[in-house]
């Protein structure tokens, strides 16, 4: 046991191979002043809160030394609130239910222990029988990315067991290894396998990969519709067992083979039948937001009396969820997120303590969501269980990503959602004189999303994407702390703006615009608005948005997309996949249930402006 001091938390841990395992709840330490904002991205970005994954220790220990930092200067929880953080629920944990691996007909050979076998987080819990086919990698890569390449290419798979590498080709050139990566998920590969027709997934670490012979860990899936198709991870001992059956090979053969990135090099059937049992046990957790006040400092009777200032403080933990792109070496290693979103907390702290000192005709409330990478649960949570009536709120200031400034472009997003944005961030900025680039697009993939929706004007701040994004090496040292400073007093002075000016802004409604500027890029336009945390199989839709493909298709909000240009779609995984599929200009079959009546449109996807 050892007492670990970590900013302003004191944790008692002990410590063991791999890195430091938390034992117990964090206290919190008093401090006479707020800390530095290179301080608190480096706190928060420390391998000590272990990628801050919604649910995990990790992320509990971050909310509580922004706790102590918001006490530091003063913010208060918000009236009526038992205390900073507030719950709210997700579908979080998933754990083994007891699978197990038989290959018939040989003996009873079965695998049932823990090292052997596991299920993959998002399996379907069933148990499927049939023959067995390597698959090689698995990967299918569609001609759209002016590449193609096809695992089952020249394999029927129909009703069979698929056996398929974890990753993908080791020794392709680095352009190619770029465009792998992007469709070597382990979701996306189970799609794949799915809309061939199998029935089972076996995936396995191969031998020359890293992390060789690991089983995959199970981790939260908050997509809670399963992928469609029983899949498991296997160690080697099992993958070897079923090589043994193959004539004139080994995996390590078979993996080297492919790891050229070949596309004629193809898999082969394994003369074997087996039966796959997969059980996943999925859980209801908890997360939290952490929020605080800052009330008016004198009597106010203005028209709705808040203002929100939020980043999401949560982000990949160690990536095993999907959405890291850490490459195939980084598999497994902390993703600390100093800029996503270390370095929006540490902006809101900022400009929380600065606004603490200045006179308020409206209440500032300092928000921090979880659960922004599982599908922004916790903005969403927060609007509509509306601890803040939504209709008091003014407006919302968004920070996420803006730690890396570059050539002093500082990208303001959503300013359709109002008609003062524009000339009010030209007022301000001419003090800061940032070169800001203008997005009027409020649908972006961060918490302003859940703002928009609920009709609150809402500002998001950002600076751009870059290499690091959802990978490990996004550590404080590529942090541009100076500039972040400048953006924190720029936020500052807006929301200054905002809490003395006797009209709040006015919320338009965006029809419809482009998302240049974005986190996350998508080339074309389908104008669908989905909900991430849905609970159905298929994609739930919450809105469309007016004039977009999706509304001209007829397409509305409660519509559940069950199929898209011939992909049966599970849940938002699939969604995403299948728009890799999709052409500008030309129309596209979606299948769709509305109040369990199965519809069929067409959609014309746009290009975005």
């Amino acid at each position: 046991m050892m007492i670990v001091t970590v900013g302003r938390v004191v944790c008692r841990a002990s410590l063991m191979t791999g890195g430091l395992a938390f034992l117990s709840a964090c206290t919190s330490e008093t401090a006479p002043a707020p800390s530095s904002i290179q301080t608190n991205v480096e706190v928060l970005a420390s391998d000590a809160f272990e990628g801050r994954l919604t649910g995990t220790d990790g992320i509990r220990f971050a909310a509580s030394h922004i706790i102590a930092e918001l006490e530091a200067f003063g913010a208060e929880p918000l009236p009526m609130a038992d205390g900073y953080r507030l719950p709210f629920q997700f579908t979080g944990s998933t754990t083994d239910g007891g699978t197990r691996v038989r290959l018939d007909g040989t003996d009873g050979l079965e695998w049932s222990d823990s090292e052997s076998v596991r299920a993959l987080s998002f399996s379907e819990s069933s148990e499927v029988s049939g023959p067995v086919v390597f698959a090689g990698y698995g990967l299918v890569v569609p001609e759209t990315d002016g590449f193609s390449y096809d695992s089952y290419a020249t394999l029927d798979v129909t009703d069979k067991i698929v056996v398929a590498l974890r990753y993908f080709p080791e020794d392709a050139e680095q352009d190619l290894r770029s465009t792998f990566s992007r469709y070597s998920s382990l979701r996306f590969k189970a799609q794949a396998a799915r809309q061939r027709g199998a029935s089972g997934l076996l995936v396995v670490t191969g031998p020359r990969s890293p992390n060789a012979g690991a089983l995959v860990r199970m981790t939260g899936d908050t997509a809670v519709a399963d992928s469609g198709i029983a899949a498991a991870s296997v160690s080697l001992s099992v993958a070897d067992a079923l090589f043994d059956l193959v004539p004139d090979t080994t995996l390590d053969e078979a993996q080297r083979a492919l790891d050229s990135g070949n596309p004629h090099v193809s898999g082969f059937e394994i003369p074997v039948d087996l039966t796959l049992d997969a059980r996943v046990v999925r859980e209801r957790q908890t997360g939290h937001n952490v929020v605080a006040y800052l009330p008016p400092t004198g009597d106010t009777t203005l028209d709705r009396p808040y203002v929100v200032l939020g980043a999401h403080y949560d982000h990949l933990g160690r990536g095993e969820d999907g959405s890291s792109l850490a490459k195939a070496e980084e598999a497994g290693d902390i993703h600390n997120g100093a800029d996503d979103n270390a370095s929006g907390v540490a902006a809101v702290l900022a400009a929380g303590a600065e606004l603490a000192a200045q006179d308020r005709a409206r209440g500032v409330v300092l928000a921090f969501w979880s659960g922004e990478e599982l599908g922004l649960l916790g903005s969403a949570d927060f609007v509509q269980t509306a601890p803040v009536p939504i209709d008091q709120i003014a407006a919302y200031v968004n920070f996420d990503m803006v730690g890396r400034l570059r050539d002093n472009k500082l990208s303001v997003q959503a300013l359709g959602s109002s008609s003062i944005w524009s000339d009010l961030v030209d007022e301000v900025n001419a003090s800061f004189d940032f070169e800001l680039q203008k997005v009027t697009d409020p649908y972006l993939p961060t918490d302003v999303m859940s703002f928009n929706l609920a009709e609150v004007p809402s500002l998001a701040l950002f600076t751009g994407s870059h290499e690091d994004y959802h990978r490990p090496t996004d550590d404080p040292e590529t942090v541009n702390f100076a500039d972040l400073e400048r953006i924190a007093r720029y936020g500052a002075a807006i929301t200054a703006r905002l809490v003395t000016a006797p009209t709040p802004p006015d919320f338009v409604r965006v029809e419809r615009t482009g998302q240049e500027g974005g986190q996350m890029q998508i080339r074309l336009y389908t104008g669908t608005i989905p909900d991430y945390a849905s609970e159905v199989d298929g994609l739930l839709l919450s809105g469309v948005m007016g004039g977009g493909p999706a509304e001209t298709a007829g397409l509305r909000e409660g519509d559940i997309i069950v199929e898209l240009a011939g992909q049966s779609i599970a849940n938002i995984y699939d969604y995403t996949y299948a728009l890799d599929l999709l052409k500008v200009g030309e129309s596209t079959p979606v299948v769709f249930t509305r109040d369990g009546d199965r519809r069929e449109t067409e959609l014309i996807p746009e290009v975005r402006q």
